[in-house]
Protein backbone atom coordinates (compact mmCIF):
# COMPACT_ATOMS: atom_id res chain seq x y z
CA UNK A 1 0.00 0.00 0.00
CA UNK A 2 3.17 2.13 0.57
CA UNK A 3 3.68 1.88 -2.94
CA UNK A 4 0.76 2.86 -3.83
CA UNK A 5 0.22 6.06 -2.14
CA UNK A 6 3.44 7.14 -3.22
CA UNK A 7 2.68 7.19 -7.22
CA UNK A 8 0.44 9.48 -6.53
CA UNK A 9 3.15 11.81 -6.90
CA UNK A 10 1.35 14.91 -5.75
CA UNK A 11 1.12 17.73 -3.81
CA UNK A 12 0.41 17.30 0.11
CA UNK A 13 -2.21 19.65 1.10
CA UNK A 14 -0.28 22.94 1.26
CA UNK A 15 -2.70 24.66 -1.67
CA UNK A 16 -6.03 23.63 -0.10
CA UNK A 17 -8.44 26.01 0.74
CA UNK A 18 -10.19 23.48 2.46
CA UNK A 19 -9.79 20.02 2.75
CA UNK A 20 -10.76 16.34 4.52
CA UNK A 21 -8.11 14.17 6.51
CA UNK A 22 -8.62 10.49 6.40
CA UNK A 23 -6.74 7.72 8.68
CA UNK A 24 -6.34 4.38 7.60
CA UNK A 25 -5.13 3.34 10.70
CA UNK A 26 -8.75 4.79 12.28
CA UNK A 27 -10.74 2.38 9.93
CA UNK A 28 -8.58 -0.35 11.40
CA UNK A 29 -8.88 -0.07 15.31
CA UNK A 30 -12.74 0.54 14.28
CA UNK A 31 -12.70 -2.94 12.68
CA UNK A 32 -10.92 -4.64 15.38
CA UNK A 33 -13.26 -3.20 18.13
CA UNK A 34 -16.23 -3.97 15.88
CA UNK A 35 -15.20 -7.65 15.58
CA UNK A 36 -15.15 -8.23 19.32
CA UNK A 37 -19.04 -8.13 19.13
CA UNK A 38 -18.86 -10.87 16.69
CA UNK A 39 -17.82 -14.29 15.70
CA UNK A 40 -14.65 -15.09 14.08
CA UNK A 41 -16.13 -16.10 10.90
CA UNK A 42 -17.89 -12.82 10.76
CA UNK A 43 -17.35 -11.18 7.55
CA UNK A 44 -18.25 -7.07 7.66
CA UNK A 45 -19.81 -5.27 4.61
CA UNK A 46 -18.65 -1.87 4.85
CA UNK A 47 -21.56 0.88 4.37
CA UNK A 48 -19.79 3.45 2.12
CA UNK A 49 -23.08 5.47 0.90
CA UNK A 50 -23.34 9.18 0.72
CA UNK A 51 -19.72 9.26 -0.30
CA UNK A 52 -18.60 7.30 2.90
CA UNK A 53 -20.52 9.61 5.12
CA UNK A 54 -18.64 12.30 4.04
CA UNK A 55 -15.35 10.74 4.13
CA UNK A 56 -14.66 9.66 0.03
CA UNK A 57 -16.04 6.60 -1.19
CA UNK A 58 -13.55 5.29 -3.50
CA UNK A 59 -10.88 6.63 -1.27
CA UNK A 60 -12.70 4.88 2.08
CA UNK A 61 -13.13 1.64 -0.30
CA UNK A 62 -9.84 1.61 -1.49
CA UNK A 63 -8.05 1.64 2.58
CA UNK A 64 -10.90 -1.16 3.03
CA UNK A 65 -10.11 -3.42 -0.05
CA UNK A 66 -6.22 -2.88 -0.03
CA UNK A 67 -5.10 -2.67 3.75
CA UNK A 68 -8.11 -4.33 5.66
CA UNK A 69 -9.22 -7.27 3.20
CA UNK A 70 -12.83 -6.49 2.79
CA UNK A 71 -14.91 -7.90 -0.01
CA UNK A 72 -18.48 -6.53 0.94
CA UNK A 73 -19.22 -2.67 0.58
CA UNK A 74 -22.89 -1.64 0.54
CA UNK A 75 -24.01 1.51 -1.61
CA UNK A 76 -27.42 3.48 -1.47
CA UNK A 77 -28.27 3.36 -5.40
CA UNK A 78 -27.30 2.02 -8.48
CA UNK A 79 -24.54 5.15 -9.92
CA UNK A 80 -22.65 4.91 -6.56
CA UNK A 81 -22.17 1.17 -7.03
CA UNK A 82 -20.86 1.69 -10.47
CA UNK A 83 -18.13 4.35 -9.65
CA UNK A 84 -17.38 1.67 -7.06
CA UNK A 85 -17.09 -0.97 -9.61
CA UNK A 86 -15.50 1.24 -12.20
CA UNK A 87 -12.92 2.15 -9.47
CA UNK A 88 -11.58 -0.67 -9.43
CA UNK A 89 -13.23 -2.42 -6.36
CA UNK A 90 -14.20 -6.07 -6.20
CA UNK A 91 -15.87 -8.20 -4.52
CA UNK A 92 -19.93 -7.89 -3.45
CA UNK A 93 -22.02 -4.27 -3.93
CA UNK A 94 -25.03 -4.36 -2.78
CA UNK A 95 -27.02 -1.44 -3.50
CA UNK A 96 -29.50 -1.23 -0.02
CA UNK A 97 -31.55 0.79 -2.17
CA UNK A 98 -34.12 0.64 -4.73
CA UNK A 99 -33.81 0.59 -8.29
CA UNK A 100 -35.20 1.72 -11.55
CA UNK A 101 -36.44 -1.79 -13.00
CA UNK A 102 -35.56 -0.07 -16.33
CA UNK A 103 -31.84 0.17 -15.04
CA UNK A 104 -31.43 -3.18 -13.65
CA UNK A 105 -29.67 -4.47 -17.22
CA UNK A 106 -26.70 -2.14 -15.79
CA UNK A 107 -26.40 -3.88 -12.67
CA UNK A 108 -25.35 -6.75 -14.09
CA UNK A 109 -23.00 -5.27 -16.48
CA UNK A 110 -21.32 -3.97 -13.51
CA UNK A 111 -21.91 -7.12 -11.60
CA UNK A 112 -23.66 -5.68 -8.35
CA UNK A 113 -26.33 -7.23 -6.46
CA UNK A 114 -29.75 -5.70 -5.90
CA UNK A 115 -32.08 -5.23 -3.22
CA UNK A 116 -35.43 -6.98 -3.95
CA UNK A 117 -37.95 -5.26 -2.01
CA UNK A 118 -41.25 -7.17 -2.65
CA UNK A 119 -42.38 -10.22 -5.08
CA UNK A 120 -43.88 -8.21 -7.52
CA UNK A 121 -40.37 -6.47 -7.97
CA UNK A 122 -38.54 -9.75 -8.09
CA UNK A 123 -40.31 -10.91 -11.24
CA UNK A 124 -39.64 -7.49 -12.95
CA UNK A 125 -36.49 -8.33 -12.40
CA UNK A 126 -36.10 -11.42 -13.72
CA UNK A 127 -38.02 -10.62 -16.40
CA UNK A 128 -35.50 -8.37 -17.32
CA UNK A 129 -32.57 -8.88 -15.95
CA UNK A 130 -31.96 -12.91 -15.76
CA UNK A 131 -28.90 -13.88 -13.87
CA UNK A 132 -29.48 -10.48 -11.41
CA UNK A 133 -27.67 -11.08 -8.45
CA UNK A 134 -29.90 -9.82 -5.49
CA UNK A 135 -30.30 -9.59 -1.66
CA UNK A 136 -34.21 -10.14 -0.57
CA UNK A 137 -35.25 -7.45 2.27
CA UNK A 138 -37.38 -8.27 4.73
CA UNK A 139 -39.40 -5.82 6.87
CA UNK A 140 -39.46 -7.01 10.55
CA UNK A 141 -41.26 -3.73 11.78
CA UNK A 142 -39.18 -0.99 10.62
CA UNK A 143 -41.94 -0.78 7.23
CA UNK A 144 -39.54 0.61 4.76
CA UNK A 145 -38.43 -1.17 1.97
CA UNK A 146 -38.85 -4.90 2.11
CA UNK A 147 -41.53 -7.95 2.09
CA UNK A 148 -43.13 -8.94 5.39
CA UNK A 149 -41.71 -11.27 7.50
CA UNK A 150 -44.29 -13.38 7.86
CA UNK A 151 -45.09 -13.84 4.20
CA UNK A 152 -43.60 -16.91 4.11
CA UNK A 153 -45.47 -18.37 0.73
CA UNK A 154 -43.95 -14.96 -0.94
CA UNK A 155 -40.95 -15.12 0.17
CA UNK A 156 -40.36 -18.73 -0.35
CA UNK A 157 -41.89 -18.05 -4.24
CA UNK A 158 -38.89 -15.33 -5.18
CA UNK A 159 -36.26 -17.82 -3.37
CA UNK A 160 -37.63 -20.53 -6.23
CA UNK A 161 -37.07 -17.66 -9.26
CA UNK A 162 -34.14 -19.79 -11.42
CA UNK A 163 -33.44 -16.52 -13.25
CA UNK A 164 -32.36 -14.68 -9.61
CA UNK A 165 -29.29 -15.04 -8.12
CA UNK A 166 -30.27 -15.09 -4.38
CA UNK A 167 -27.03 -14.44 -2.81
CA UNK A 168 -28.56 -13.17 0.46
CA UNK A 169 -31.38 -12.24 2.54
CA UNK A 170 -31.35 -9.30 5.24
CA UNK A 171 -33.50 -7.07 7.27
CA UNK A 172 -32.78 -3.45 9.51
CA UNK A 173 -33.07 -2.67 12.97
CA UNK A 174 -35.19 0.78 13.53
CA UNK A 175 -34.31 1.46 17.26
CA UNK A 176 -31.02 -0.45 18.08
CA UNK A 177 -29.81 2.88 19.07
CA UNK A 178 -32.18 2.64 22.12
CA UNK A 179 -31.66 2.73 25.36
CA UNK A 180 -35.35 2.66 26.53
CA UNK A 181 -37.26 -0.36 27.82
CA UNK A 182 -39.51 -0.41 24.89
CA UNK A 183 -37.01 0.15 22.40
CA UNK A 184 -35.30 -2.36 23.67
CA UNK A 185 -37.95 -4.53 23.31
CA UNK A 186 -38.76 -3.95 20.32
CA UNK A 187 -35.01 -4.27 18.56
CA UNK A 188 -35.79 -8.25 20.14
CA UNK A 189 -38.47 -8.23 18.19
CA UNK A 190 -37.08 -7.69 15.05
CA UNK A 191 -33.86 -10.31 15.95
CA UNK A 192 -36.65 -12.50 16.70
CA UNK A 193 -38.77 -12.48 13.96
CA UNK A 194 -35.80 -12.54 11.24
CA UNK A 195 -34.21 -15.69 12.99
CA UNK A 196 -37.46 -17.63 12.95
CA UNK A 197 -37.49 -16.91 9.08
CA UNK A 198 -34.16 -17.94 8.60
CA UNK A 199 -34.57 -20.87 10.94
CA UNK A 200 -37.65 -21.94 8.68
CA UNK A 201 -36.02 -21.45 5.59
CA UNK A 202 -32.95 -23.51 6.64
CA UNK A 203 -34.99 -26.45 7.60
CA UNK A 204 -36.58 -26.40 4.02
CA UNK A 205 -32.87 -25.84 2.58
CA UNK A 206 -33.72 -22.71 0.44
CA UNK A 207 -32.25 -20.07 2.53
CA UNK A 208 -29.58 -17.67 0.84
CA UNK A 209 -25.87 -18.22 1.92
CA UNK A 210 -25.76 -14.24 3.44
CA UNK A 211 -27.67 -13.31 6.24
CA UNK A 212 -27.31 -10.13 7.59
CA UNK A 213 -29.25 -8.17 9.86
CA UNK A 214 -26.89 -5.62 12.42
CA UNK A 215 -25.81 -2.25 11.52
CA UNK A 216 -23.56 0.19 13.57
CA UNK A 217 -25.26 0.18 16.77
CA UNK A 218 -26.94 -3.59 16.32
CA UNK A 219 -23.83 -5.01 16.28
CA UNK A 220 -23.68 -4.39 19.78
CA UNK A 221 -25.78 -6.92 20.64
CA UNK A 222 -22.95 -9.76 19.82
CA UNK A 223 -23.81 -12.42 17.35
CA UNK A 224 -27.17 -13.15 16.24
CA UNK A 225 -27.38 -17.16 15.44
CA UNK A 226 -27.74 -17.84 11.36
CA UNK A 227 -26.32 -14.38 10.82
CA UNK A 228 -22.56 -14.05 8.99
CA UNK A 229 -22.35 -10.13 7.76
CA UNK A 230 -22.13 -7.47 9.70
CA UNK A 231 -23.21 -4.01 8.37
CA UNK A 232 -21.23 -0.92 10.18
CA UNK A 233 -21.77 2.43 8.93
CA UNK A 234 -21.08 5.32 11.47
CA UNK A 235 -19.17 3.22 13.44
CA UNK A 236 -16.75 2.23 10.99
CA UNK A 237 -15.78 5.86 10.58
CA UNK A 238 -15.33 6.05 14.72
CA UNK A 239 -18.39 8.20 14.64
CA UNK A 240 -21.72 8.13 16.94
CA UNK A 241 -24.56 9.03 15.34
CA UNK A 242 -25.55 10.80 18.66
CA UNK A 243 -23.58 11.13 21.68
CA UNK A 244 -26.40 11.12 24.33
CA UNK A 245 -27.18 7.12 22.82
CA UNK A 246 -23.82 6.02 23.52
CA UNK A 247 -25.18 2.34 24.38
CA UNK A 248 -23.30 2.72 27.92
CA UNK A 249 -19.77 3.63 26.24
CA UNK A 250 -19.84 -0.02 24.53
CA UNK A 251 -18.19 1.32 21.62
CA UNK A 252 -15.53 4.01 22.38
CA UNK A 253 -14.69 4.57 18.49
CA UNK A 254 -11.34 6.21 16.48
CA UNK A 255 -12.13 9.14 14.21
CA UNK A 256 -11.58 8.78 11.31
CA UNK A 257 -11.80 12.04 9.51
CA UNK A 258 -10.36 15.50 10.56
CA UNK A 259 -11.37 18.52 8.57
CA UNK A 260 -9.26 21.81 8.02
CA UNK A 261 -9.01 25.11 6.80
CA UNK A 262 -6.79 27.85 5.90
CA UNK A 263 -6.59 31.26 7.40
CA UNK A 264 -6.99 33.91 4.60
CA UNK A 265 -6.46 36.66 6.62
CA UNK A 266 -6.24 38.40 10.19
CA UNK A 267 -8.11 41.60 10.54
CA UNK A 268 -8.41 44.08 13.87
CA UNK A 269 -12.35 45.11 14.14
CA UNK A 270 -12.54 48.00 16.79
CA UNK A 271 -15.81 47.85 19.34
CA UNK A 272 -19.48 48.18 18.12
CA UNK A 273 -18.86 47.06 14.40
CA UNK A 274 -20.41 44.35 12.75
CA UNK A 275 -18.87 41.02 11.40
CA UNK A 276 -20.44 38.73 8.38
CA UNK A 277 -24.09 38.91 6.86
CA UNK A 278 -26.85 40.81 8.87
CA UNK A 279 -26.85 42.07 12.30
CA UNK A 280 -25.50 38.28 13.79
CA UNK A 281 -22.64 39.36 15.48
CA UNK A 282 -21.25 42.85 16.94
CA UNK A 283 -17.95 43.81 18.44
CA UNK A 284 -18.13 44.77 22.06
CA UNK A 285 -14.39 45.41 22.36
CA UNK A 286 -11.44 45.86 20.25
CA UNK A 287 -10.63 42.27 18.01
CA UNK A 288 -8.94 39.85 16.13
CA UNK A 289 -10.82 38.04 13.64
CA UNK A 290 -9.40 35.14 11.45
CA UNK A 291 -10.99 34.89 8.34
CA UNK A 292 -11.35 31.00 7.17
CA UNK A 293 -11.81 29.47 3.64
CA UNK A 294 -14.61 27.41 4.35
CA UNK A 295 -18.24 28.25 4.57
CA UNK A 296 -21.99 26.10 3.98
CA UNK A 297 -20.85 25.62 0.29
CA UNK A 298 -18.18 22.85 1.66
CA UNK A 299 -20.53 21.49 4.21
CA UNK A 300 -20.93 23.46 7.47
CA UNK A 301 -24.54 24.39 8.83
CA UNK A 302 -25.02 27.77 8.21
CA UNK A 303 -27.36 27.75 11.58
CA UNK A 304 -24.33 26.95 14.22
CA UNK A 305 -24.84 27.73 16.99
CA UNK A 306 -21.68 28.30 19.71
CA UNK A 307 -18.54 26.37 18.87
CA UNK A 308 -15.17 26.85 18.01
CA UNK A 309 -12.30 25.57 15.61
CA UNK A 310 -8.83 24.68 16.85
CA UNK A 311 -5.89 27.02 15.97
CA UNK A 312 -2.05 26.52 17.52
CA UNK A 313 -3.96 23.75 19.59
CA UNK A 314 -6.28 26.33 20.94
CA UNK A 315 -9.75 27.30 20.83
CA UNK A 316 -10.98 30.00 18.14
CA UNK A 317 -14.58 30.64 18.79
CA UNK A 318 -16.94 31.43 15.74
CA UNK A 319 -18.91 34.90 15.35
CA UNK A 320 -21.02 36.00 12.88
CA UNK A 321 -23.05 33.93 10.26
CA UNK A 322 -21.41 31.38 8.64
CA UNK A 323 -21.00 32.34 5.17
CA UNK A 324 -21.18 30.06 1.71
CA UNK A 325 -17.08 29.94 0.87
CA UNK A 326 -15.80 31.49 4.86
CA UNK A 327 -16.31 31.89 8.75
CA UNK A 328 -14.98 34.21 10.53
CA UNK A 329 -13.50 32.91 14.46
CA UNK A 330 -12.18 34.88 17.50
CA UNK A 331 -8.55 34.95 17.52
CA UNK A 332 -7.89 37.68 20.07
CA UNK A 333 -6.62 35.39 21.92
CA UNK A 334 -4.15 33.73 19.85
CA UNK A 335 -1.92 36.06 18.89
CA UNK A 336 0.11 33.90 16.85
CA UNK A 337 -2.63 33.31 14.19
CA UNK A 338 -1.90 34.35 11.24
CA UNK A 339 -2.45 34.30 7.18
CA UNK A 340 -1.76 30.81 5.98
CA UNK A 341 -2.52 28.67 9.41
CA UNK A 342 -4.16 25.48 9.46
CA UNK A 343 -7.65 25.67 11.54
CA UNK A 344 -8.73 22.49 12.93
CA UNK A 345 -12.83 21.85 12.43
CA UNK A 346 -12.98 18.39 12.87
CA UNK A 347 -9.92 16.21 14.30
CA UNK A 348 -7.03 16.94 17.41
CA UNK A 349 -4.58 19.89 17.34
CA UNK A 350 -2.44 19.47 20.04
CA UNK A 351 -4.40 18.57 23.43
CA UNK A 352 -7.36 19.82 21.80
CA UNK A 353 -10.02 17.82 19.62
CA UNK A 354 -13.25 18.49 18.25
CA UNK A 355 -15.53 15.13 17.60
CA UNK A 356 -18.10 14.86 14.90
CA UNK A 357 -20.58 15.04 18.17
CA UNK A 358 -19.34 18.15 18.98
CA UNK A 359 -19.94 19.83 15.62
CA UNK A 360 -23.29 18.23 15.10
CA UNK A 361 -24.77 19.35 18.64
CA UNK A 362 -23.81 22.99 17.85
CA UNK A 363 -25.93 22.23 14.54
CA UNK A 364 -28.89 20.92 16.53
CA UNK A 365 -28.29 17.72 14.16
CA UNK A 366 -26.84 14.29 14.12
CA UNK A 367 -22.93 12.99 13.17
CA UNK A 368 -24.87 11.16 10.05
CA UNK A 369 -26.88 14.33 8.91
CA UNK A 370 -23.65 16.24 9.20
CA UNK A 371 -20.84 14.34 7.74
CA UNK A 372 -23.41 13.62 4.68
CA UNK A 373 -22.92 17.09 4.09
CA UNK A 374 -19.19 17.81 3.27
CA UNK A 375 -19.41 18.76 -0.21
CA UNK A 376 -17.12 17.68 -3.10
CA UNK A 377 -14.78 20.64 -2.96
CA UNK A 378 -13.41 19.04 -0.31
CA UNK A 379 -10.41 17.12 -1.32
CA UNK A 380 -9.21 14.15 0.61
CA UNK A 381 -5.79 13.45 1.47
CA UNK A 382 -4.88 10.16 3.49
CA UNK A 383 -2.45 10.25 6.63
CA UNK A 384 -0.96 7.81 7.95
CA UNK A 385 1.29 7.44 11.69
CA UNK A 386 4.75 6.81 10.34
CA UNK A 387 4.19 8.86 6.79
CA UNK A 388 2.58 12.07 7.35
CA UNK A 389 -0.69 13.67 4.70
CA UNK A 390 -0.44 11.89 0.98
CA UNK A 391 -2.45 13.59 -1.68
CA UNK A 392 -5.51 12.75 -3.13
CA UNK A 393 -7.91 13.45 -5.78
CA UNK A 394 -10.98 15.37 -4.08
CA UNK A 395 -13.01 12.14 -5.31
CA UNK A 396 -12.63 12.65 -9.11
CA UNK A 397 -10.04 9.76 -9.29
CA UNK A 398 -8.93 6.48 -8.04
CA UNK A 399 -6.66 7.10 -4.46
CA UNK A 400 -4.17 4.66 -4.50
CA UNK A 401 -3.42 3.22 -8.16
CA UNK A 402 -0.24 4.05 -10.04
CA UNK A 403 -0.11 5.64 -13.53
CA UNK A 404 -0.09 2.20 -14.86
CA UNK A 405 -3.31 1.03 -12.79
CA UNK A 406 -4.89 4.08 -13.78
CA UNK A 407 -4.86 3.50 -17.60
CA UNK A 408 -6.19 -0.44 -16.55
CA UNK A 409 -8.87 0.86 -14.66
CA UNK A 410 -9.94 3.89 -17.38
CA UNK A 411 -9.88 1.09 -20.06
CA UNK A 412 -12.10 -1.69 -17.72
CA UNK A 413 -14.45 1.80 -17.06
CA UNK A 414 -14.55 1.78 -21.13
CA UNK A 415 -15.15 -1.60 -21.30
CA UNK A 416 -18.23 -1.88 -18.81
CA UNK A 417 -19.73 1.42 -20.17
CA UNK A 418 -19.61 -0.14 -23.94
CA UNK A 419 -21.34 -3.35 -22.03
CA UNK A 420 -23.58 -1.06 -20.36
CA UNK A 421 -25.16 0.60 -23.56
CA UNK A 422 -25.32 -2.39 -24.95
CA UNK A 423 -27.34 -4.26 -22.38
CA UNK A 424 -29.70 -1.38 -22.11
CA UNK A 425 -30.67 -0.97 -25.97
Amino acid sequence: MKDRVEKTGAFFGKEFRCWREISPEAYGKNLKELSSFCRPDTRVMAVVKANAYGHGMVETAWILQEQYGIRDFAVACLEEGIRLRSRGIRGNILILGYTWPQALPQARVYDLQQTVVDEAYAREAARRTPGLRVHLKINTGMNRLGINWEETEKIERILGMTELSVDGIFSHLSMADGESGQEEAFTETQIRRFCKLVEELEKKGICPQDRHLQSSYGILKGAIPGCNLIRPGIFLYGVHSDPKRNRQGLFQGTPALSLKARVAMVRQVEPGEWVGYGPAFRTDKTMRIALLTIGYGDGIPRGLKGGWVLLHGKRAPLVGRICMDQMAVDVTKIPEAGPGDTAVLLGRDQEEEIRAEDLAGWAGTITNELLCRLGERLPVTVKTETEGTKRAWGGCRILFPGKNDRDRSAEKARRYEQGRQRACR
